[in-house]
């Protein structure tokens, strides 16, 4: 079995080491925020944080998320709070939302260690691909969820969801919840 914390919670996924941490997520745990795009990691879709870090989880696998803390965009705020969210919401930066999981990953490592990027830091941490184009819509987005962050600005955009996370979390065979 193996043992990190997703989501603030610890859990052992009993699933080959090698499986790749995005089907851990997605099927073993239900957390399906976290798409699958290519499976090569060239789009981002997958983008989770693991330690904080941004990276792609089609290409992590289960042996090497061992021990380590690993957020999806389901704990990224559980209200769709997050700065990020909520920017993406009022700066209307999703359109099909395909992407969007990822990218919000992705910016909030980013404003975890820059709460002003430029939209050349925003480019360069934020790889992420997205078929609908909007991506001057997503630097202005992350731009503003920045502000939140230094608190020089408030945005209220986002609806809380209409499920809770205990209720999303359904019984699954590969993973057995760990008790603190």
């Amino acid at each position: 079995m193996t043992s990190l914390t997703v989501n603030d919670r610890p859990v052992e996924f009993q699933m080959e080491p090698q499986t790749p941490l995005l089907w851990a997520l997605r099927d073993a745990a239900n957390l399906t925020g976290t798409k699958y795009g290519c499976g090569v990691g060239d789009c981002g879709a997958c983008m989770v944080l693991i330690d904080g870090q941004a990276l792609r989880s089609c290409l992590i696998t289960l042996a090497e998320a061992e021990g380590r803390k690993v957020t999806t965009i389901e704990g990224l705020s559980a209200d769709r709070s997050h700065p990020v969210q909520q920017a993406l919401v009022a700066e209307q930066a999703i359109q099909c939302g395909f992407c969007t999981p990822g990218i919000a990953m992705s910016a909030a490592a980013l404003l975890a260690r820059n709460a002003d990027p430029t939209a050349d830091d925003i480019k360069a941490a934020v790889p992420n691909l997205c078929r609908c184009g909007v991506y001057p819509r997503l630097v202005r987005a992350i731009q503003r969820a920045g502000r939140v962050t230094r608190r020089i600005e408030t945005i209220s955009a986002a609806p809380a969801p209409g499920i809770t996370p205990e209720d999303a979390a359904l019984a699954v065979p590969a993973m057995k919840p760990v008790s603190p």
